[in-house]
Parts: structure tokens; C-alpha cells; sequence
């Protein structure tokens, strides 16, 4: 890869983002520019080293071989960067607080803690997953810099990420019984996708009886594996396997799940890893 002239930083970055999300519109909500602008960063870059770094159909957004080769030097220069601007290559390492739903956290939690991690190294990530009531009242509390948390009332704070689409997750084997109530797995009172299910079932008169109360998403995830239960869950957070059963057994339909982020970050290097967070949680909807 030979190069003429210095890399453009931003083009450097903008790389890195489309390669961790795979997509170039999720890399621009990242950057906050106009996909185009990141399409013409790419392009600039990839004629600075004389190379396809991408490899782009209609659907995917893949590493090229030189991509590969490239992707960890590019990250090794950012992160030069980040400390030349510090003052130090010894600079104390940022703490960022977040708090995720149990709801929202799914099974691809790990490739974007991996994401963020590769994205910004240096930064030390607390995080913690509870009910979105409790972490709300945690941001209150100024206990977190950040929370992405279900809307669960009708107070207009918080920037929207995304919806989920709820159904009634099962296993495969489960069967109902001829005249026996519907058997649910829920988290414990006071959350709110209990609430909205159980005044669901309510309205249309489908006879349910709680037969497992989980103190998590993961805990209610394993009543429905093991086919003790039926349960209301976001399809990206319902067990891998496990089938959606509402219209065969005629099941009210549930409410899209609507995914917010409280902030307070006010760094700028602090407030585009939070936007890569939700560029992650975005593209795995």
C-alpha cells in the first residue's frame, strides 16, 4: 500500500466505523454526516493507499484482503492520535457509566462490547443491566453517564434508537393443554413488559397463570427454553430456537418496544462511542 501523502484522520475513522457496524449509514449516525460524506471519506482513503479496503454489495459490507491488513494499523493510528491529543501516552483512563435494559441487551451484547472496545481501548466501560425502571431512576440519580432503557411511560425524555418487536416466545417442543390457562414466565412486578402482556391477555379474556417469575431477561429466557413457559420478549432477546406461538394460538398482538438513550455526556469522545453503542444495538434489529 503505497501512500503519497498523509491519511486523513477522519477518513481513517470512518473506516473503522463502517468495518465494526458494517454499514455505512450506521457509520454516519456515528459521525452524524450524511451517509455521502462518508461514502466520499471512504473512497479518499482507499485512493490514498492505492486499494479496495471494502468489499460492498446491495446487502453486506465486508472487509477486502488489504481491508484486513489494514484495519489494526488504522486502529493503531487512531489510538496514537487520541494520546497525542491527551498529552500523554500515559493519560489516566475515562470512565464511561451505562446502564442497558436486560430487555434490550441481547445475545449480541459481546460483539459490541468487542466493538466498542476495538473503537476506543482506552476507555473503561462499567456497565449495567437491570430493568429499564430501575436504571431510569438510576440516570436520575446521576449513578450513570448514559442509559438505554425502554420507554415505559409516557414521559417525553430520552432519544429514540429503535423499536423491537415483541411476541410470544416458546420452545419449539411446548405444546398448550386443551382447557389448562396459559402458562407465563415473567420478570417480577413492577416491570413493565409484565404489565403490558398480562393486561394484553386481560382484554381479549385468554385465561393465563404465572407459572415462573425470573429476576432477568436470562432467568425468563431458560423458563421458556426449557418449556416451562410462555413468555412476552423482544424477538432479538428471545432464546435462540425458541418460536414466536401468539398467531397459532391466537394471541393478542403486542406493542413494538420502543428503545431510548438517556444522556449526559458531554465529552465528544464520550458521546460518539455512546452513538457507536447504539449503531450496534441498530444494526442488529
Amino acid at each position: 500500500m503505497a501512500m503519497q501523502k498523509a491519511l486523513d484522520l477522519d477518513a481513517v475513522r470512518a473506516f473503522i466505523l463502517i468495518a465494526d457496524l458494517g454499514s455505512f449509514t450506521r457509520a454516519a449516525e456515528v459521525l452524524e454526516v450524511a451517509q455521502a460524506a462518508v461514502s466520499l471519506k471512504l473512497k479518499r482513503l482507499e485512493r490514498q493507499l492505492g486499494c479496495r479496503l471494502l468489499d460492498r454489495t446491495p446487502r453486506h459490507v465486508r472487509l477486502s484482503g488489504q481491508g484486513r491488513e489494514f484495519i489494526e494499523p488504522a486502529r493503531e493510528l487512531l489510538a496514537a492520535h487520541e494520546r497525542a491529543v491527551a498529552g500523554t501516552s500515559a493519560a489516566r483512563p475515562q470512565r464511561l457509566t451505562i446502564g442497558i435494559s436486560d430487555h434490550v441487551a441481547g445475545p449480541e451484547l459481546p460483539m459490541i462490547l468487542a466493538r466498542l472496545n476495538a473503537y476506543d481501548p482506552s476507555r473503561i466501560i462499567e456497565m449495567r443491566i437491570a430493568a429499564s425502571r430501575e436504571l431510569a431512576a438510576a440516570f436520575d440519580q446521576r449513578e450513570l453517564d448514559a442509559a438505554i432503557v425502554r420507554r415505559e411511560d409516557d414521559r417525553r425524555r430520552g432519544k429514540p434508537l429503535f423499536e423491537d418487536r415483541m411476541g410470544w416466545f416458546a420452545a419449539p417442543t411446548w405444546k398448550p393443554r386443551a382447557g389448562v390457562p396459559l402458562p407465563l414466565a415473567n420478570m417480577a412486578a413492577p416491570c413493565g413488559v409484565r404489565a403490558i402482556a398480562t393486561r394484553a391477555l386481560d382484554s381479549v379474556g385468554v385465561p393465563w397463570t404465572e407459572v415462573f417469575v425470573g429476576g432477568g431477561v436470562m432467568a425468563v429466557g431458560a423458563a421458556v427454553s426449557a418449556g416451562v413457559a410462555v413468555a412476552a420478549l423482544a424477538a432479538r432477546v428471545a432464546p435462540p430456537g425458541s418460536v414466536d406461538v401468539g398467531p397459532q394460538l391466537g394471541l393478542p398482538a403486542l406493542p413494538a418496544s420502543e428503545v431510548v438513550v438517556h444522556s449526559r455526556l458531554r465529552e465528544h469522545r464520550a458521546q460518539e462511542l455512546l452513538r457507536v453503542l447504539g449503531a450496534a444495538f441498530r444494526a442488529g434489529t
